[in-house]
């Protein structure tokens, strides 16, 4: 045997450190990303900030609009110039149509809650159609994952956290953490490395070069790589070395601990809105705020002197100029996905920006993937810590999903619209004698919307409203 050297040449397909900056970069806040923007103009000599965001324009204006009329679906995505004329728009259907940067409901000066793995999971599960035996096997291991979004604890160990309310088999646990492990971040809920890796591998594209074996790697010989390299697992797995350090190269771009993505964005102090949604001449439209735009050009002097200094000067500033494009057009990308999303929900709920939480449908996010063609995880993204300003408010995208129940008339009803039901009922009942939740139960019932008490005192406990006997005044 003697050492030789050897070369090939071949194509594909992998999570490049380009398309992982766009995924970054999509999970970002407006803060986070203003924050990485200003990183990336320090850092980068073809960078620099564009001429017109000195102005002193209004941040929170549309980055485009146009007068001609647009179908609701697909809103305005024009994004080459600005025609905002507020008088055009219709903020009469809310209750905080004003734009007032001084005021109270500046959402400069709302403060926001960090969001944790758990509230993250949490909140899918919530839109997760599950029995209430199954939801509460998801909270119990969602409360279980490890900071890197790992479960280490046995399947042993969740059934007797979740005794004597609820008694659950090994299968059934194993059912449940299947549905966790599809939602976002990819590769949360795994229990080893290998396996976490591979349900990253499943939301790359089906004819990603390398998938195949990258996956027989993850969940074959992984743990035996640094001992036997890619050599030793070439010939373990009879592939051609090439195809296994393909592999192998795939299998390095992902993310190893998955759980880290949110505590290291969860860094927000105050809400920025990403989009602005507006009636105009009866119809809703949606844009990017002012800000939400690229703020951040290509400049100009240094990309000509490419042309005219030295190699090695010309080879550092050829790297930065790619470096620049790639981050533009990241940016680029994320304001189309984002813009999709909202048109989208504006398309599903527009009852709810026209008469409030009652009008909220059920909507999860399996079904926007489904309509933009999109994977959930990629939805999670899009609206992870994004807040819109509506004629209703500066509100959160999650606002806009809701999970729901059947209705005696063959429909759905929102949780959201339920609790505001309630709510409506408590503020019109007599202070002297409130409505219990039985009562409370009987007239949604009667409405059309059949909830059990104990629902009912769930929705109730949520709203932070006491019951009948707290409530009770005497004028």
């Amino acid at each position: 045997m003697k050492a030789r050297l050897q070369t090939s040449m071949g194509q594909s397909l992998v999570m490049t450190p380009q398309l992982r900056q766009a995924i970054r970069l999509l999970q970002m806040s407006s803060t986070e990303l203003e924050l990485e923007l200003v990183e990336a103009v320090e850092t980068n000599p073809l960078l620099e900030w564009a001429d017109n965001t000195d102005g002193g324009g209004d941040d929170d204006a549309p980055a485009s609009s146009d007068d001609s009329p647009v179908d609701p679906a697909q809103g305005d995505i024009n994004s080459e110039g600005a025609d905002w004329e507020p008088d055009d728009a219709d903020w009469s259907s809310g209750r905080s149509g004003s734009f007032d940067d001084d005021g109270e409901d500046n959402p400069r000066e709302q403060a926001a809650d960090p969001e944790t793995l758990a509230d993250h999971l949490l909140w899918q599960l919530h839109l997760t159609h599950l029995s209430k035996a199954d939801r509460a096997i998801g909270v119990a291991l969602i409360d279980a994952l490890d900071e890197d979004g790992y479960l280490r604890e046995p399947f042993s160990v969740i059934a007797q956290t979740l005794r004597p309310e609820v008694v659950a088999e090994d299968d059934e646990i194993l059912a449940v953490l299947r549905q966790i492990q599809r939602f976002d971040p990819a590769g949360v809920g795994a229990r080893s490395l290998g396996e976490c890796l591979s349900l990253q591998l499943d939301t790359l594209p089906a004819d990603s070069e390398g998938l195949a074996l990258a996956r027989s790697i993850a969940l074959g010989p992984l743990e035996r790589l640094p001992r036997a390299g890619i050599p030793g697992i070439a010939q373990e797995l009879k592939q051609p070395v090439a195809a296994v350090e393909q592999a192998v190269q795939l299998l390095r771009s992902l993310d190893p601990r998955p759980g880290k993505q949110l505590g290291e964005l969860a860094t927000d102090t105050y809400v920025v809105p990403d989009c602005v949604i507006w009636r105009q001449r009866g119809i809703w439209r949606c844009a990017l705020a002012g800000h939400a735009g690229p703020k951040v050009v290509i400049h100009r002097g240094y990309e000509q002197l490419i042309r005219r200094c030295g190699e090695a000067d010309a080879s550092y500033l050829r790297g930065h100029l790619q470096e620049a494009r790639w981050l533009l057009k990241s940016l680029e990308a994320r304001g189309e996905t984002l813009l999709r999303v909202v048109n989208s929900l504006l398309h599903h709920q527009a009852g709810f920006l026209e008469f409030g939480e009652q009008a909220l449908r059920p909507l999860t996010l399996r079904e926007i993937a489904g309509e933009l063609d999109l994977h959930e995880s990629t939805i999670s993204r899009a609206i992870s810590r994004k807040y819109v300003r509506t004629p209703r408010g500066t509100l959160p995208l999650r606002a806009f999903f809701a999970s729901g129940i059947d209705t005696e008339g063959g429909g759905e009803a929102s949780s959201t619209a339920i609790q505001s039901m309630i709510r409506k009922l408590i503020d019109a009942e007599n202070p002297r004698k409130p409505l219990s939740d039985a009562k409370l139960a009987e007239l949604l019932k009667s409405g059309g919307i059949p909830v059990a008490r104990r629902t009912v005192a769930k929705y109730r406990e949520a709203m932070n409203i006491g019951a009948s006997h707290e409530r009770v005044r005497i004028i």
